[in-house]
């Protein structure tokens, strides 16, 4: 049977086509040479049976590129170190919050902001130079859950009432509100934001420039693509506002509150620099 002829369960239940393009360009992303990646597309393809879910697909090719290089497999599981920033969306809050950070922004996470109507508490606050950017995160923690119109309808409301109340005072108007997803925004969604003049940001979108775009080209990574730490030892470090895995080469000292051997730790904080500078 040819390779587009399995079917493959993706985490919603949407039954698709197996696609070796779609795998073999996931898997360049990780940073892996050429040789690699064809063998893992050839181990995965044998192994391939109908009905055989993406997850599936997914922790094979990891555990193989973690044969190779841990550093491969970190950047190979971004999009699932994102999720793992839950159960909460704060994380990811800060975890936003932090990449406008390292573009230039100063930034407030969590402000409350006074609006025609009403006052709101705006996820993240962020500034540079004349932009003025409130900022809506929806964090799913599970897989398959889109962003749908209403998201947009309802973050573009309270950005207006915002805006309405700064003009009439004299203040600094707000001139984008932006909403940020870790999945993905459905078409009405994106339609309507772009004809209500919101900025969508999510996995994938905008084309070239969506999160993981950005995650990759500055990279900014979460400090859940370790394939060292522990879920413990990731969850300890999140509630100390360490989102980023950048922040730990510049806080080597939240390791030794774990209690990490110093082997072990000389060991986490190579996978760390490697991946900031792969």
């Amino acid at each position: 049977m040819q390779n587009q002829n399995f079917d493959v369960i993706k985490s919603s239940g949407e039954k698709v086509k197996f696609s070796l393009h779609k795998l073999r360009n996931s898997l360049k992303r990780s940073g892996a040479d050429d040789k690699a990646i064809e063998h893992i597309l050839g181990v995965v393809r044998d192994e391939l049976y109908q009905g055989i879910s993406t997850r599936e697909i997914y922790n094979r090719a990891f555990a193989l590129l973690k044969k190779k290089k841990s550093v491969f497999a970190s950047k190979y599981k971004l999009k699932k170190a994102i999720y793992e920033l839950g159960p909460t969306g704060f994380p990811f809050e800060r975890f936003v919050a932090s990449i406008l950070q390292y573009s230039g922004y100063q930034v407030e996470v969590g402000k409350i902001i006074h609006g025609m109507c009403v006052s709101h508490e705006v996820d993240v606050v962020a500034r540079k130079n004349s932009d003025y950017l409130v900022i809506e995160c929806k964090f799913h923690s599970e897989e398959g859950r889109n962003c749908n119109v209403k998201v947009p309808l309802y973050i573009h409301s309270r950005f207006k009432d915002i805006e309405t109340h700064h003009k009439n005072n004299g203040e600094m108007i707000p001139n984008h509100g932006w909403v940020v997803t870790n999945t993905r925004f459905t078409k009405d969604a994106i339609q309507y934001g772009e004809c209500a003049g919101l900025y969508l940001l999510s996995w994938d979108y905008p084309i070239e420039n969506s999160l993981k775009d950005r995650i990759d080209r500055l990279g900014l990574y979460p400090i859940t693509v370790s394939t060292l730490l522990t879920n413990r030892e990731k969850q300890f470090l999140l509630s100390r506002n360490v989102v980023l895995a950048k922040q730990l080469i510049e806080q080597i000292f939240f390791l030794d509150h774990l209690g990490i051997s110093e082997q072990r730790k000389q060991n986490i904080i190579n996978e760390i620099k490697m991946l900031c500078t792969a």
